[in-house]
């Protein structure tokens, strides 16, 4: 058939294996997810426990973060190295120990302590499977790869929390953590049992040191353009999350018993929305999607950060309409993220990628508590600042995306 009169050919469909893989990393970025969420709504029960203050408490959930950033870096210059499967399982297994530790401490210095552990080990799983997803899935399928992986944050959000909150309700704080343990060992023995090796990359291996490694991912030009998007994203992004709750309750004025279900309601649709955006992606390509998933970022980010008393149904609506348009920015940079290293630098690149996202998430923290300013009755001042903070990043970052897809490799 001449090429003019022939039809489009229709999208890839995912092999058996690559459904069974994308499940199970999909499983993976949930436990390991919930492991960093669960801290701040159980802090109300940890610092009485153990006789806490809130500045020891602060410190126990930033070490996450700042460990898992000095993590990826410094694995950075192995993570080529080796079959991805297997190390994946390493830090896998360091997670899950992590995780356990934090099920058993009985102090501040203990908990910290596994707090530190369970970072230097989870903070990199994320970059692995990024890795994995690249190096399993052709371009053409990125997309609706992503979309899952990124439902994850969400499933999270909407099942792991609240049954991790009446576990501790039910019994004590402890709680979840064990049972993400018990949960997490499933999902250990099926990658042990059921996943290939992932080593195609190893082929391509070249004899740099692991520094020299290191260097080389980090002074290609392509990645550095692409490691200040995902600072701007990170911070923007990160900017609003700390004071969302606060905001919700002392601006908008709903009550604190009805605070779920805003998350629950927007987790939900999040799970539906970012799948349907991978598909978009793959359909209509990621700068595109980017660009209108930026606009809708940046039309709701201006309404919600400037609500004054308004009812839970105005909230939800908000909610919702601004994370799809989060989420329509994450998906596709993930996409184009994926495609930017070759295989041989894939993973000292994510590596890199994850370190920054963490580290530029406790910058994004410590710069929104600069700005927001708590009166006396309890409401954020400033907050619109917070907003136009992310406005700018937004603007910045669809400039940059719109340079980096039009340059050549």
């Amino acid at each position: 058939m001449p090429a003019a009169t022939a039809t489009a050919a229709p999208p890839p469909g995912f092999t058996p294996y690559q459904r069974f893989a994308t499940g199970l990393l999909t499983l993976l970025q949930f436990a390991v997810i919930l492991d960093f969420m669960i801290m701040s709504p159980l802090g109300a029960m940890i610092m009485p426990a153990m006789s806490m203050t809130a500045q020891q408490f602060g410190l126990v959930v930033s070490a996450y973060a700042f460990s898992a950033g000095a993590s990826g870096i410094l694995t950075a210059g192995f993570a080529d190295r080796f079959d991805r499967k297997k190390l994946l399982l390493f830090f896998y297994a360091g997670f899950l120990l992590g995780t356990l530790w934090c099920g058993l401490a009985t102090s501040f210095e203990s908990l910290l302590a596994a707090r530190i552990v369970t970072g230097l080990f989870g903070g990199v799983i994320g970059s692995i499977v990024m890795a994995i997803a690249a190096d399993l899935f052709e371009p053409a399928l990125r997309g609706r790869v992503m979309g899952l992986l990124q439902g994850g944050f969400a499933a999270s959000q909407v099942l792991g929390l609240p049954f991790g909150l009446y576990l501790a309700t039910r019994w004590d704080w402890h709680a979840p953590f064990l049972a993400l343990v018990a949960f997490g060992a499933v999902g250990g023995l099926l990658i042990a049992w059921r996943m290939q090796p992932v080593d195609a990359h190893l082929k391509l291996r070249s004899d740099r040191s692991a520094f020299a490694h290191l260097w080389h991912t980090v002074a290609n030009r392509r990645h550095l353009h692409a490691f200040v998007i995902t600072a701007l994203l990170t911070i923007g992004g990160f900017m609003l999350m700390p004071f969302a709750s606060a905001f919700s309750v002392h601006n908008v004025g709903i009550d604190l018993d009805h605070l779920p279900i805003v998350y629950l309601v927007t987790g939900i649709s999040t799970m539906f929305v970012a799948p349907l955006v991978g598909r978009m992606v793959d359909r209509f390509s990621p700068l595109p999607v980017f660009l209108v998933g930026s606009a809708i970022t940046i039309v709701m980010v201006a309404i919600y950060t400037r609500l004054g008393p308004s009812s839970l149904t105005t909230l939800v609506v908000v909610n919702v309409i601004l994370f799809a348009g989060i989420f329509s920015r994450m998906v596709p940079w993930q996409v184009v993220v994926a495609a930017i290293p070759s295989p041989e630098q894939r993973g000292a690149f994510t590596a890199i990628n994850a370190a920054l996202q963490q580290l530029a998430g406790g910058v994004a923290a410590l710069v929104s508590g600069h700005i927001v300013v708590i009166a006396a009755d309890g409401r954020l001042e400033h907050f619109p600042w917070v907003g136009n903070v992310l406005i700018a990043t937004t603007l910045i970052v669809c400039v940059l995306l719109w340079r980096l897809t039009r340059t050549p490799r």
